[in-house]
């Protein structure tokens, strides 16, 4: 998917550039930024291939950009997932940005494309529970509009052992399921 794009109080969104990959690399290649990535740490090469592998249509991916300087400092997972109207959203930002709400405003900015503009059901995202800053995220944006819930579970858990992950459901609507 292609998105111009997005802009937020601090953040720009928009689909990779050829020359995006070197500021990927700076970040990916961190074993502290990747360690809950599946991928692991990129090579340069991956980082090439991640790059030229999210442009355009089948673009799983989108960059996120400081606007006060054009810096990339992260992405954003964004493309449809296995249900109808459904996206899965998720997130990757240099360490030096961690901890000021990049990946909170980027998300909240995806979420209101997703459901105003492409007009989705619903929008997913996991991560692994150990992964706390990750579902700092996910807390933000899931109580933005108090939420009712669905089950009172919480979170469904899948897998187990180093596989555990958590699956957050956010629906149009303002219903957030954690759980179905």
């Amino acid at each position: 998917m292609t998105i111009d794009h997005i802009e937020t109080q601090r953040l720009r969104i928009r689909s990779f550039q050829p020359s995006d990959w070197q500021a990927v690399y700076d970040y990916t290649s961190d074993p502290d930024v990747m360690m809950y990535i599946p991928e692991g740490p990129f090579t340069p090469e991956q980082a090439k291939a991640f790059v030229a592998d999210n442009m355009g249509e089948q673009a799983h991916f989108v960059a996120v950009l400081l606007k006060t300087d054009d810096l990339l400092v992260g992405h954003m997972e964004f493309h449809p997932w296995f249900a109808p109207q459904t996206f899965e959203i998720g997130w990757v930002f240099d360490r030096a940005y961690h901890g000021q709400g990049y990946a909170t405003e980027a998300a909240m900015a995806l979420l209101q494309y997703g459901f105003e503009t492409l007009h989705l059901h619903r929008i997913i995202a996991t991560c692994q529970p150990e992964n706390v800053a990750s579902c700092r995220v996910v807390e933000n944006w899931a109580c933005d509009e108090k939420p009712t819930f669905e089950s009172a579970s919480g979170v469904r858990i899948m897998g187990g052992g180093t596989n555990t992950s958590m699956l957050f459901w956010k629906e149009s609507g303002s219903r957030l399921l954690r759980d179905e």
